[in-house]
C-alpha cells in the first residue's frame, strides 16, 4: 500500500471527525447553558459523558492522520507563491506534530501507555495554535490580495466591488477566515491567554465545525490549494 492509498483511506474519516466535532462542541454548549439554567447536576453529567465520548471517538479517527499531514506537506513545498507555500507548509507540519500528541492522548486514555496527559494536552495545542495562526496569515495575505485587486479597479476608474459581494465571490476565503478566526481562540483559551467561558469556546467550535463541514461537502467553499 503505497502513500497515496492511506491518504485515501484516511480522508473517508474527515466527514465523521467533522460531524463528530459539531456534536462536541455543541455538547459543551448544551451542558454549560444547563447549568446556567440550574438543570440537575445528572442531566450536566450525562452531557458532559457525551462531549467527552465525541471527543475520545474522534482522537481515535484521527490515528496515523499525522503521516498523511506530514506527506501533504511535502506537496505544499512545491506550490508556486511563496507566502501560501510557506504558510500551507509550516501548518502541515505544526499540525501533524498536534494530531501525534493528540494520538498519545487517546493512547493514555485508553491505557495503552502512561505519559503525562497534562503535558502533551499543551503541547498539542501549542501546535495546533502554531498551525492555525498560519492558516490566519495565509487568509490575511489571500484577503490583502482581493483588495489590492479592487484598488487596481478603482484607480481604472471601474467601479470597485462592495466588500459583501467580494466575499460572496470568494466564499473559499471567507469561509476559511471564518473557521481560522473561531478556531485559534479554542486553543488560546486551553493555553490560558485568553479566558473565555465554556459556552462561548463551544460556540467558536459549532461555528468553524460548520465551516469545515461546508468546505468538505462544497469546493467552492474549500481555499485552494489547500
Amino acid at each position: 500500500m503505497n502513500m497515496n492509498n492511506i491518504v485515501k483511506f484516511n480522508n473517508q474519516t474527515a466527514g465523521r471527525d467533522k460531524l463528530a466535532r459539531l456534536l462536541q462542541y455543541g455538547s459543551r454548549v448544551t451542558w454549560y447553558y444547563m447549568l446556567k439554567c440550574n438543570a440537575s447536576h445528572k442531566s450536566v453529567d450525562t452531557v458532559k459523558n457525551l462531549e467527552f465520548t465525541l471527543s475520545t471517538f474522534r482522537k481515535l479517527l484521527r490515528l496515523g492522520r499525522s503521516l498523511d499531514t506530514l506527506y501533504s506537506a511535502l506537496v505544499s513545498m512545491n506550490y508556486t507563491e511563496a507566502m501560501v507555500r510557506y504558510t500551507a507548509t509550516l501548518s502541515k507540519i505544526a499540525y501533524a506534530v498536534y494530531l501525534f500528541c493528540d494520538n498519545l492522548l487517546w493512547m493514555a486514555r485508553t491505557g495503552f501507555t502512561n505519559v503525562n496527559a497534562d503535558k502533551w494536552s499543551v503541547r498539542a495545542n501549542k501546535c495546533w495554535l502554531y498551525s492555525v495562526t498560519m492558516n490566519l496569515v495565509r487568509d490575511i495575505y489571500e484577503i490583502s490580495r482581493l483588495l489590492e485587486a479592487n484598488n487596481v479597479r478603482r484607480s481604472q476608474r471601474k467601479p470597485p466591488v462592495s466588500l459583501v459581494k467580494l466575499a460572496h465571490q470568494n466564499k473559499d476565503v471567507f469561509v476559511d477566515t471564518l473557521k481560522n478566526s473561531c478556531d485559534i481562540l479554542i486553543p488560546l483559551t486551553a493555553l490560558g491567554y485568553v479566558k473565555l467561558s465554556p459556552g462561548i469556546v463551544g460556540i467558536l467550535g459549532v461555528v468553524s465545525s460548520v465551516a469545515g463541514i461546508a468546505a468538505l461537502i462544497s469546493p467552492t467553499y474549500k481555499l485552494c490549494p489547500p
